[in-house]
């Protein structure tokens, strides 16, 4: 009988032992990919990925320049982001705040010697301002190129797409006439009521047994507005009577010549610091003549006064607002009693 050809049988059963081991060996190393790393799967026993970093900060389009920060005022987009596609008018037609009469007669006269070939007018049509309401109701109704606003925008004025750039600082002066034999000073708590017609009488105040005579600015004007919505926190004035008068054209000389021994007003700080006339009236214990009282926000009644354009505007308006927020711009602020901006 002859003998079987090829290797002994214990030969194959140590090869197979011999594979079997090494591709154990193999595996246990991740030299063979198992089954969780197949399909580009992560091994179970590697760390999750991390979560991507939140951003916070979410850049949104907005048609406006002004929006409300946390802090209740105004944030403003730079003029350059206007949008100023509009080709330049022959004329730059303006109308807008009876208060920034001075601060704009001030910029027109610096831009007429920058753009002499350029004209500007300030008041549709007869070059007397209509106040901030008109001047803004002229935008929507393209009648102007810029409206001068001492109030910031409304909601439906901004939906329209209206833009309204801070240019500077103002504050609002309670007033009484000179020979008024009222001395003191008022809280704003107080103030409110006189204007709502609470209070009445001078006496429940700590002044004389006499009348109040209530002067309040007409509803054209954006100091009103800025009053009702700071000081009576949008409740309704008191109704005109026999004490209580609405102008209806938006006036200070007239208001403030109506004060007498008995009356109370508002007018802006420009209007009323250098009044014989007149005495401001300290408000929770802050005079609006106190600069730092404003920059700070101690004075409970102040605010930005703006300039205004449409959605779509061409450079020289841009130009004008820029120049408004330039070092000369700032300065004709100060000039006109208006407090600079600090963040330019």
């Amino acid at each position: 009988m002859a003998s079987p050809s090829g290797p002994p049988p214990i030969v194959y059963i140590l090869t197979l032992f011999l594979l079997a081991g090494g591709g154990w060996y193999a595996y246990q190393r991740g030299l063979i990919p198992g089954q969780n790393q197949e399909q580009g799967t992560a091994p179970a026993t590697s760390s999750p990925p991390s979560s991507p970093p939140t951003n916070t900060s979410v850049s949104t389009s907005n048609s406006t320049s002004t929006s409300t920060s946390a802090s209740g005022g105004p944030v403003a987009i730079a003029p350059s982001a206007l949008n100023t596609s509009l080709p330049d008018p022959s004329v730059i037609q303006m109308d807008g705040s009876v208060t920034m009469v001075k601060l704009i007669q001030g910029l027109r006269a610096a831009y007429g010697q920058k753009y002499p070939n350029l004209p500007t007018t300030y008041g549709i049509p007869d070059g007397k301002p209509n106040g901030s309401n008109k001047g803004l109701e002229g935008l929507l109704n393209n009648t102007v190129q810029i409206a001068a606003t001492s109030r910031p925008l409304r909601a439906n004025e901004a939906q329209a797409g209206i833009q309204a750039i801070p240019i500077a600082k103002d504050a609002l002066a309670v007033v009484v006439g000179v020979n008024n034999p009222f001395q003191g000073g008022l809280t704003m708590t107080q103030l409110a009521d006189i204007y709502k017609g609470k209070i009445t009488n001078w006496s429940e105040v700590g002044g004389s047994n006499t009348p109040i005579k209530v002067l309040n600015r007409s509803p054209n004007s954006g100091t009103q507005d800025l009053f009702k919505s700071v000081v009576l926190l949008g409740d309704n004035f008191a109704p005109d009577g026999p004490n209580f008068t609405t102008f209806q054209e938006d006036v200070t000389t007239p208001i403030l010549r109506a004060l007498e021994s008995n009356g109370i007003g508002y007018t802006t700080v420009a209007q009323a610091v250098n009044q014989k006339t007149v005495r401001i009236v300290p408000i929770d214990n802050q005079m609006p003549t106190d600069t730092t009282a404003i920059q700070s926000g101690s004075y409970p009644i102040s605010r930005h006064v703006f300039l205004a354009v449409p959605s779509q505007t061409s450079p020289a308006a841009r130009n004008f607002i820029e120049l408004a927020l330039s070092p000369q711009g700032q300065q004709i602020a100060t000039r006109s009693e208006f407090i600079p901006l600090l963040d330019l």
